[in-house]
């Protein structure tokens, strides 16, 4: 297995300027943010299940952007349904990381059914061109290699394990400001009309 905390790293790494990057409730945006927190960042904040299909939302309204979701097993169980959906609807520009960890760790780490699902085989099966397991950071790093010839949608599953970081604050923009900023960087252009 891969500390989520390292492998949300790696990914970020590959992010440019003007992308997109969707990421769950709980740690995983604490995560992100204390990584790089940037305009281009929605933090999904007590919304769990929902973030797929924002991304593919705004996948295909923004084809120029890329569009990162990070999202955790309990948040991909939630909302197996927008599998299918984003392979049928199949943006280019969307880059699915599911980081499994099988537990519900935000809430106490009660364990999540992850450990007898294959995401990556129901992603398989949904249709999307490119779904892969990752388990050590040489696979992740080769997945996210995959990502830079190949057109989306991809997906990677993560198998991370259980290690809270010390320190992670909370993340301290209130919704408002994380939509507004937001917002501003998914369509400037949209201030002048």
């Amino acid at each position: 297995m891969i500390d989520r905390y390292t492998a949300i790293q790696a990914i970020l790494r590959r992010v440019n300027p003007e992308d997109l990057v969707l990421s769950t409730t709980g740690m995983i945006s604490r995560e992100v943010f204390v990584t790089n927190d940037r305009p281009g960042n929605f933090y999904m904040i007590g919304s769990m299940g929902l973030l797929s299909s924002f991304g593919l939302g705004l996948a295909l309204q923004f084809p120029e952007k890329k569009v990162y979701i990070l999202e955790g097993d309990g948040s991909a169980l939630m909302s197996l349904g927008s599998l299918p959906l984003i392979a049928t609807e199949s943006p280019k520009n969307l880059f699915h990381v599911i980081l499994d960890n099988e537990a519900y760790e935000s809430t106490g780490s009660q364990p999540s059914i992850s450990s007898k699902v294959d995401l990556d085989e129901i992603a398989k099966s949904s249709g999307y061109p490119h779904a892969v397991r990752a388990e050590d950071l040489e696979s992740l790093e080769d997945a996210l290699s995959d990502w830079d010839t190949n057109p989306g949608p991809h997906l990677i599953l993560v198998k991370a394990g259980i290690a809270p970081v010390e320190g992670i604050p909370r993340i301290p923009h209130p919704p408002t400001e994380i939509r507004d900023r937001f917002k501003d960087q998914v369509s400037p252009e949209s201030l002048t009309k």
